[in-house]
This record gives C-alpha cells, structure tokens and sequence, in this order.
C-alpha cells in the first residue's frame, strides 16, 4: 500500500523563535498591525509504502524521533493518507 505523509514540526512554544519575531516585526512594518505573533516551521512530505496504515505510522513516528524533529527544541505532528 502506499502513503503519503504529511508532516508539521514547530519549535516548541516555550522556546523563542527568532526567525517569526522578525517576520512579525517586519509585517507590523508593512502595515498588517493586527499581527500578533509568528512562528515559523517546517512542513515535510513523504511518501512511503507500507503493508498497513498502521506500519506506515510506527515509521513516520520513528523518522519524526530520530530525524526529522529535535526533541528538545521541536514538537511534531503528522497525518497519514492512503494514495491510490
């Protein structure tokens, strides 16, 4: 069977995020004054093959934990869906 993952990690909330205080500083600059707040991530697409969407999800979670996202610094969240 094949999948596709789609994959959101973010800095963690308690942490600061340098790069959205700028992007939020810079379109308060530019007008958009009802900006609050910005945090920046990543978004990662993967497509994978898999005997279940079960099996799919054990190797997302796994490349999550030991790639794709810093534990200490970074949360994540995914969502699998079955291609055809």
């Amino acid at each position: 069977m094949n999948f596709r993952a789609e994959i959101d990690v973010m800095p963690h909330k308690e942490l600061l995020d340098p790069q959205g205080k700028a992007v939020a500083a810079s379109l308060q600059k530019i007008e958009f004054a009802s900006i609050e707040d910005v945090r920046i991530g990543r978004h990662i697409t993967i497509k994978l093959s898999a005997k279940s969407k079960d099996e799919a999800e054990q190797h997302i979670e796994e490349a999550c934990k030991k790639l794709l996202a810093n534990a200490i610094m970074e949360g994540y969240k995914y969502e699998i869906v079955e291609e055809k």
